[in-house]
C-alpha cells in the first residue's frame, strides 16, 4: 500500500505572466478610476443642486422645514416644504408596510421547495418583471383601475372610521392611499430579489444542521434562515425605501398634488418628489431656488436612509456570524 505524497501550496500554484500582472494591474485601476469618477459625479449633482439652493436657504432658512404655504405669485413669494415632506414620508413608509410581508412571503416561497423548479422559475420571473414596467403605466392603471376600485373602501373607511384622523376626510379620488398602493407594487421586486437572493445564498449545511437537530421546516425558515439572512433582507428593504423616496412620475399621477397638510390617508396630498416634477418647467427666480432647497432635503433623505441601512446591516452581521 503506498501512500499519495502531500504537494506543497507553493508547486500548485501556476505563475503569473507578467502580461497577466500587467491586466490585472490595469484592471484594478480602470475600477478605481470608475469608483472615484462615481462619486466625484454624486458630489458634483449635490454641490450644484446645494449651490442654487442657497437664495432660499437665506431667505427661509430652516422655517422652511416647518412651513406649510407654497405662493409663487410674484411679489408674495412664501415657500414651506412641510406638506410635501410628510407626504414623502407617510407614502414611503405606508408603501413598505405593505410590501415587505409580502416581498418576504414572496422570497420564503420561491426560495423554498414549495412547488416544482418550473412554475417557481415562472413566478420569480413575473415578479422580476414588475420593475421593468414604467412608472407612467402605474400610474394609469392606478388612475383607471385602483382609485375606482378603492373609492368604495374608503367610503366605507370615512363612514365607520371617520373619527379617526386618518380617515378624516371623505375620498375624492386621487390622495395618500393610492399612491402608498402603487409604491408598494413598485418596491416589491427589489425587496422580493434581494430578500430571496439572500435567503438561497444561506448554507445548506445551517438548513441541514438545523433539521437534524429536530427542528421543523418553518422553525428552520424563521429562526434560522430569515437571521442568518437579515442583512440583505434589511439591505433590500432600505433600497425599496430609497426608491419609494424619490418615485415621480405614478406618485405625480396618484397622490393628488394638493400642497396643503392633511394627516388622513383619504386627501389628496403631494410629495417632493411630485412637487418639483410640476412646478419646474414654470418656476422662475427664488421659486427655482426653492425647489432646490427642496431637491437637496430629498437628497439628504435618501443618504441618510443609505446610511442607516448601512449601520443596521453591519450590526445584524457582527450580531449574527
Amino acid at each position: 500500500m503506498t501512500t499519495a505524497t502531500p504537494v506543497p501550496a507553493e508547486m500548485g500554484r501556476r505563475s503569473r505572466s507578467p502580461r497577466e500582472r500587467l491586466i490585472d494591474r490595469l484592471f484594478v485601476r480602470l475600477t478605481l478610476a470608475l469608483a472615484v469618477a462615481t462619486a466625484v459625479l454624486l458630489a458634483f449633482i449635490g454641490l450644484v443642486i446645494a449651490w442654487q439652493a442657497v437664495p432660499a436657504l437665506q431667505r427661509f432658512g430652516l422655517g422652511f422645514l416647518i412651513h406649510s404655504a407654497w405662493n409663487p405669485v410674484p411679489g408674495r413669494e412664501d415657500f414651506g416644504v412641510l406638506p410635501m415632506l410628510y407626504g414623502t414620508l407617510v407614502s414611503s413608509i405606508i408603501a413598505l408596510l405593505i410590501a415587505v410581508p409580502l416581498g418576504l412571503g414572496t422570497a420564503i416561497f420561491l426560495s423554498e421547495d414549495f412547488i416544482p423548479p418550473q412554475p417557481r422559475m415562472a413566478i420569480s420571473f413575473l415578479v422580476e418583471l414588475l420593475a421593468a414596467i414604467p412608472s407612467v403605466v402605474y400610474g394609469l392603471w392606478g388612475i383607471y383601475v385602483l382609485i375606482p376600485a378603492l373609492l368604495p373602501v374608503g367610503h366605507w373607511l370615512h363612514a365607520h372610521l371617520g373619527w379617526l384622523p386618518l380617515f378624516g376626510t371623505e375620498p375624492v379620488g386621487p390622495g395618500m392611499l393610492p399612491a402608498s398602493l402603487v409604491l408598494a407594487i413598485m418596491v416589491l421586486p427589489i425587496l422580493t430579489s434581494i430578500a430571496k437572493d439572500s435567503l438561497e445564498a444561506v448554507s445548506p449545511e445551517l438548513r441541514q444542521a438545523s433539521l437534524g437537530l429536530g427542528a421543523t421546516r418553518w422553525w428552520t425558515i424563521f429562526r434560522v434562515l430569515i437571521p442568518a439572512a437579515i442583512s440583505g433582507i434589511i439591505g433590500g428593504t432600505m433600497l425599496g425605501l430609497g426608491r419609494a423616496l424619490g418615485e415621480t412620475m405614478a406618485a405625480t399621477m396618484l397622490i393628488g398634488n394638493a400642497n396643503q397638510l392633511n394627516v388622513s390617508l383619504l386627501a389628496p396630498a403631494n410629495t417632493i418628489a411630485s412637487l418639483l416634477a410640476n412646478q419646474f418647467p414654470e418656476a422662475r427666480g427664488i421659486q427655482v431656488s426653492a425647489l432646490m432647497y427642496a431637491a437637496l432635503l430629498l437628497m439628504l433623505m435618501t443618504l441618510l436612509v443609505n446610511i442607516l441601512a448601512e449601520l443596521i446591516i453591519q450590526r445584524l452581521r457582527a450580531k449574527y456570524e
